[in-house]
């Protein structure tokens, strides 16, 4: 594992970090959320993980994440998942 980028944000009471992990197959967001939280040492509910990206015929994966101080810093800043548009008609509105 290597850092390329550790960024202190402290007005959104965050780090910022880019890391470099070297894996045979691509890496879910969860597998880089565990890795993160164990180099890092913090609770998997204070991670945001934004991305995990390949490029072709390499095997190493750039994993950007937000590591925050708590948890209400985490829900506060970070936005939440949209709802479906089909998530009204599966629920027996026909």
């Amino acid at each position: 594992m290597e850092i390329i980028q550790d960024i202190k944000n402290d007005i959104l009471n965050r780090r910022e970090v880019k890391i470099v992990i070297p894996a045979e197959k691509t890496v879910s967001y969860t597998e880089a959320a565990k890795l993160i939280a164990d180099h890092f040492k913090v609770h998997e509910d204070h991670l945001a993980v934004l991305g995990v990206k390949g490029k072709f015929g390499r095997k190493t994966f750039l994993i950007e994440a937000n590591i925050y101080r708590s948890k209400e810093a985490k829900e506060k800043t970070e936005r939440k998942p949209k709802k479906k548009k089909g998530a009204v008609l599966e629920t027996g509105a026909q």
